[in-house]
């Protein structure tokens, strides 16, 4: 008489994971949406119209963002795709290189080297801003490119996630048999292993250029010319100054939505990279 109610109980019991997901997926996009509707107001009915009302001034705000300073938002945009797609790229290739030769050569001391790496992976990125400060201040490096550009190139957890995707992705035979081929070790690397990598270093990549993208505090640390600005930096000296200009308000907001939009449209185009096997080029057995 009791296997129904049971049955039941389990059908029902799914609900339960699905409503804690919703619930996280409206606590992440409210602020999305937010400022979303914010950006389409004017100065004017940013603090006088309920907040999720529409407003009419998108075009406006746009306008006043770029006119700002003579564009200076779009060179605090142009500054963000540089560091963060060189940042980004040179990244991948280091933890690309990194992560095969943890996943397919024996050494000493390897194992020594992997805890260390995962002592980096736990670190929190804060601890380590004013070393790189003092170190990059020794060099005469500060207040450039380079003094940010250079922090984010090596990432353990980058180096991390290419180790265990080529242990699962790169196999053995395969490595075994382009050395009985004649091949060298680096040509083996470009050839043969970095293809199945791919999907792995995709991830790496769009980790690392989502995070130089957002940060804020090695920038803040690093740079005194606003020129240099990436664009979180740059909206936040706005936010300051509409401490006493109330109009730069409405700038800050439309500019954080625009800063959204490359992130959307980087993970629109390289999604499909995420669909491939994971032994993509792999000699089947």
């Amino acid at each position: 008489m009791s296997t129904p109610s049971l049955a039941a109980g389990r059908r029902r019991f799914p609900l339960v994971p699905t409503a804690v997901l919703l619930c996280g997926a409206v606590y992440c996009l409210l602020p999305v949406a937010w400022v979303l509707v914010a950006s389409t107001k004017s100065g004017g009915e940013l603090f006088s119209t309920f907040t999720f009302l529409p407003g009419s001034g998108f075009a406006d705000n746009v306008a006043d963002l770029s006119a700002y300073r003579d564009g200076v938002y779009w060179r605090w945009m142009a500054n963000s795709a540089f560091y963060a797609g060189v940042g980004a790229l040179l990244s991948t290739a280091v933890s690309a290189v990194s992560g095969y030769a943890l996943a397919v050569y024996r050494f000493r001391g390897k194992e020594t080297v992997f805890n260390i790496l995962l002592a980096g992976v736990l670190m929190p990125p804060v601890i380590l801003a004013v070393p790189q400060y003092l170190l990059l201040a020794k060099a005469d490096l500060t207040d450039s490119y380079l003094s940010v550009l250079l922090p984010t190139i090596l990432s353990p957890y980058g180096v991390y996630l290419a180790r265990i995707y080529a242990s699962a992705a790169v196999p053995a035979d395969v490595i075994e048999a382009g050395r009985m081929d004649g091949g060298g070790e680096w040509r083996i690397f470009r050839t043969l292993a970095l293809p199945m990598m791919l999907p792995g270093l995709v991830t790496v990549f769009l980790f690392q250029f989502v995070a130089v993208w957002n940060n804020f505090l090695l920038p803040y640390i690093m740079l005194g010319d606003d020129e240099k600005f990436p664009v979180t930096l740059g909206l936040y000296t706005l936010l300051q100054q509409g401490a006493t200009t109330p109009a730069l308000y409405t700038l800050v907001i439309t500019g954080a939505l625009l800063a959204i939009i490359p992130l959307i449209a980087l993970f629109l185009v390289i999604q499909r990279f995420w669909s491939l096997d994971l032994l993509s080029g792999a000699v089947k057995s």
